[in-house]
């Protein structure tokens, strides 16, 4: 029972490649039943990051806060040089004042996405980097979001930040609190004695994550497909360049390590673009949600495309992560 469970998590980590494109591609063509389903997002979400949170403890936060060095660079990376590069990619296809430009710049710059923690821990980076990264960069999305619109565009722009804050609790603060108290309290044996029971669930909610997303931006997605040929090729370059940098930009620093390269890569190439859909939708044309509904078709495959790629050319050791 328990070699079935660790093999069947396994499974699901060699087979990513595959197996999200094909959930992304079932949550578009089954859309209509599955969209009641796109709420419990946020508790498969809980679920997960409990599970990585119970592989985390105090120390290792300690250790991510006392070299703060990284979280600047990556955020740096995200708020600062991706914005300048997706509003020059902008201006040079479509114009300044397109709402494509005004698309892209939101993408870059809304907060980093939850989901990236995922990836870093699937892939042998720094969960407790990665989480630090997401709460701070979530908690200072209310100042930078309008702040960096309104210098790209002069367009005042206020959102939910309350509900941004609900939804991060219930998604990444309290699992992730309640992961390290009890590895605390087992002394950082629980996640391994539980790994049959916690770890295929963790792997099946994964793909539901996936699954519903999909699901979930399906009606835009078909509106919008005629926009699809001039846009698409702008944000495949504009996610991918988040990827490349992140992954080659720790380089510039001291402590640089094959662990910090993947953490920080996952996390510039990601973002929370259910915020970003929400305000583009809310704030500005139609037409500006375009990138950011094509973002969330992009940003997983390409993460799936970058974990390959960093273990068939870059191989590095996986942590007792999902399947440990």
């Amino acid at each position: 029972m328990r070699n079935g469970a660790l093999a069947f998590s396994g499974w699901v980590d060699r087979n990513l490649f595959w197996l999200t494109p094909f959930m992304l591609a079932a949550g578009l063509a089954f859309s209509k039943p599955l969209l009641p389903l796109v709420p419990s997002i946020a508790y498969l979400f809980a679920y997960i990051t409990f599970v990585m949170g119970v592989g985390c403890g105090r120390d290792h936060l300690k250790q991510v806060f006392a070299r703060p060095l990284p979280i600047v660079l990556t955020l740096a990376l995200s708020h600062l040089v991706a914005p300048v590069a997706a509003f020059g990619l902008g201006c040079a296809l479509f114009g300044a004042d397109s709402p494509y430009t005004v698309g892209l710049v939101l993408f870059t710059v809304i907060p980093l996405g939850v989901s990236s923690v995922l990836w870093i821990e699937l892939s042998g980076g720094s969960l407790a980097l990665g989480l630090a990264m997401v709460l701070l960069d979530s908690a200072l999305s209310p100042i930078v979001v309008p702040g960096l619109i309104r210098i790209f565009f002069g367009a005042e722009l206020g959102f939910d930040t309350i509900g941004l804050m609900r939804d991060l609790l219930l998604m990444v603060v309290v699992p992730t609190a309640l992961g390290v108290v009890i590895y605390e309290r087992s002394g950082g044996k629980f996640k391994q004695r539980a790994a049959p029971v916690l770890l295929p669930i963790s792997k099946i909610f994964f793909m539901l994550v996936i699954l519903l997303n999909a699901a979930g931006i399906a009606p835009y997605a078909y509106e919008l497909r005629g926009d699809l040929v001039s846009v698409v090729p702008a944000v495949l370059v504009l996610v991918a360049l988040g990827y490349l940098l992140g992954y080659y930009a720790p380089l510039l620093l001291r402590e640089r390590t094959p662990e910090l390269s993947v953490t920080v890569s996952f996390a510039a190439g990601m973002r929370n673009n259910s915020l970003g859909l929400v305000l583009a939708l809310g704030y500005f044309s139609p037409q500006a949600a375009v990138p950011v509904v094509l973002a969330i078709l992009v940003q997983q495959p390409l993460a799936t495309l970058h974990q390959f790629v960093l273990r068939k050319f870059k191989p590095y050791p996986l942590k007792e992560n999902f399947h440990s």
